[in-house]
């Protein structure tokens, strides 16, 4: 925090904001968020299938109901990590970031 204070208030107003990179960056960053937290859901949504699977006791329904909850956490983390992929190989060739 030290670090960020002192190069607010060592950088000239003139030269805050004005590089594409910072756009980018910012882009970047907020999109990998974004994608991070529905990966943390993905992955919660494969641990409470597991516990429903446990605590199913045989039962065919929740059994079911359990599979398909791990099922569909698996589809959703494959969609994130894909979701990753893509926002940051679209924002390098579009925006020209690294």
């Amino acid at each position: 925090m030290k670090e960020l204070i002192t190069t607010l208030a060592t950088t000239p107003i003139s030269e805050v904001g004005t590089g594409e990179n910072d756009f980018s960056g910012n882009l970047t960053t907020i999109l990998n968020a974004i994608v991070g937290i529905l990966g943390l859901v993905a992955v919660v949504v494969i641990i409470i299938g597991g516990v429903t699977y446990m605590t199913s006791s045989g039962d065919a329904s929740k059994v079911k109901k359990a599979k398909d909850t791990i099922l569909y956490g698996i589809i959703g983390l494959i969609v994130a990590a894909l979701a990753f992929a893509v926002v940051n190989f679209v924002i390098s060739n579009v925006l020209g970031s690294n």
